[in-house]
């Protein structure tokens, strides 16, 4: 299992380029963690080493985001499962339309939606520390 530490928010671009670095060609990530890990924050900044260009915020209400990296030009899909109530609203959206398109995933809240998740989706874990650091392990 690969850790990384981020020790304050102006290690955290440092810290997604290191998890870019072992992402390989997995697509599908699922973000675990409590309320506040930081979950949201580090996939900004994922998005950003990534070459988006565009505001990167949660989509607790939408759900869904959908971003296009500006070197890439690859699609970035980040879900915010937080407000399901009933697993028939994922169905609605069509997620495997986005779980299986080969573009990137980033999914928060992903306990609610687990059973649909692909089954080579990497689970990533946000913990926040002590010291405020975080440490996430993939």
């Amino acid at each position: 299992m690969a850790t990384i530490t981020i020790s304050n928010l102006d290690s955290i671009g440092k810290a997604a380029r290191e998890f870019m670095a072992q992402m390989g060609d997995d697509t599908v990530f699922a973000f675990y963690g409590k309320m506040g890990a930081g979950k949201t924050t580090f996939i900004k900044a994922l998005c950003k080493e990534l070459g988006v260009e565009d505001e990167v915020n949660s989509p607790t209400f939408a759900i869904i985001n959908e971003y296009r990296s500006a070197t890439t030009a690859e699609l970035i899909y980040h879900f915010d499962f937080y407000r399901i109530k009933k697993i028939e609203e994922v169905y609605d959206l069509g997620y495997e339309d986005y779980f299986y398109s080969g573009a990137l995933c980033f999914i928060e809240w992903p306990e609610l939606v687990e059973e649909l998740l692909p089954l080579d989706a990497k689970k990533v874990t946000i913990a926040e520390n002590s010291d405020g650091s975080r440490t996430i392990s993939m």
